[in-house]
């Protein structure tokens, strides 16, 4: 099994854990992943309030550049913004030539031409679609059992294209959740809304959908998500949602892949709990407590 990676922006950043566990995880599981050659920012939400046209041009520059590279494989991606923006490229100009053309015509100053022959897959479609669950469990040694687990998707990976899931009541998750010994803490906020961007540009509006989100989830040992931008606003916000709600947030927010890595027993240094800024020590010691059992 082998894909093409564009880890994106984030991921080389503030979501360094995201990538590292990402890569170890698979690599356990044994799938072969090759880093997309040169690859660049896929413009996030920014290039859109630029040019409708740098919009398009900037995530089809990679994919473009994926082509070339001849591994007739799909690309995948752990971000969520990425993959929207890579996805919209990938369906839009299949339904409208004339925006591919205008697009080769951006990509001609590189010598790259978008043929749009692979497929962009998320990270969650490709491990709950292409790895059978049952491997994923046979490589757990360190079950978590008796931890609580609530699964956050967020919206850029399921909307508007819902390949894999569905956008409003998502499930993709929870299969892996079970493989690894934990439960799936029931809630119905998993395709809600994190605020995105609007904690820059609206802050009161995204604190108080971050503090919505965290009292539902307060009664988990963890939230487990698969987009950086969900992550940030749902670990790096605590304090402040707690203020505005009067409450007490500290409800640790790790990504899907750590907490796979986790119960894999991977090392430290392939997970990376150290590089997120809310893991409690309750949380820890519930963890250790289980593994040792």
């Amino acid at each position: 099994m082998k894909y093409i990676y564009y880890p994106g922006c984030s991921l080389e950043g503030t979501a360094a854990e995201y990538s590292i566990s990402t890569m170890a995880v698979l690599g356990a599981l044994g799938v072969e992943l090759v880093e997309l050659d040169d690859w660049t920012c896929c413009g996030a939400t920014a290039a859109e309030g630029i040019s409708h046209l740098l919009s398009f041009a900037l995530p089809a520059r990679n994919i473009a550049v994926a082509e070339k590279m001849k591994l007739n494989c799909d690309i995948l991606v752990p971000c969520s913004a990425c993959y929207l923006n890579l996805k919209r490229v990938e369906h839009e100009t299949r339904l409208d030539p004339s925006l591919l053309k205008k697009v080769n015509q951006v990509l001609e100053t590189e010598n790259l031409v978008l043929k749009g022959k692979l497929k962009t897959r998320h990270l969650l479609d490709v491990l709950a679609s292409d790895i059978p669950v049952s491997d994923i469990a046979s490589r757990v040694i360190k079950p978590l059992e008796g931890l609580r687990i609530a699964p956050y998707y967020g919206c850029q990976c399921l909307r508007p294209y819902a390949v894999f899931d569905d956008p409003e009541e998502p499930v993709s998750m929870e299969p892996i959740i079970t493989a690894l010994g934990a439960s799936v803490y029931e809630w119905d906020m998993g395709g809600r809304c994190c605020g995105a961007s609007l904690m820059s540009t609206a802050p009161d509006a995204g604190i108080e959908l971050v503090a919505g989100l965290l009292e539902t989830a307060q009664d988990a040992d963890a939230v487990v998500t698969v987009c950086p931008m969900c992550q940030m606003n749902l670990e790096a916000y605590q304090k402040r949602a707690s203020k505005k709600r009067q409450m007490h947030y500290d409800i640790p927010v790790l990504y899907l892949p750590q907490l796979m890595g986790l119960a894999m027993g991977l090392p430290d240094d392939q997970v990376r709990m150290d590089l997120n800024l809310c893991v409690p020590d309750a949380f820890r010691n519930k963890l250790m407590a289980r593994q040792t059992a």
